[in-house]
């Protein structure tokens, strides 16, 4: 099963998606105005390396496609298929 969220095209969340990007296990596609990031299994993305700021690290999570979050705090955003 993949693991899939979305994240709002935003300067804000840019950082989420390029720390996805640089994983090659993770695929990463413009949907409307959002990113689909997934992945064959779990999605793993340190929140350091993001460069965000809290406030915007709890919020860039727009949506999740049949997966869950299992870890969302200040060291990383977990998701994995349901």
């Amino acid at each position: 099963m993949t693991a899939r969220l979305f994240v709002l095209k935003t300067p804000e969340n840019q950082g989420v998606v390029d720390v996805a990007e640089g994983d090659p296990s993770i695929s990463v596609v413009p949907v409307g105005p959002y990113f689909s990031i997934s992945a064959p299994s779990t999605i793993v993305i340190d929140r350091r390396a993001t460069g965000c700021r809290h406030a915007v690290w709890y919020s860039a999570v727009a949506g999740l496609d049949q997966s869950v979050i299992t870890q969302h705090d200040k060291d990383a955003l977990r998701v994995e298929a349901r």
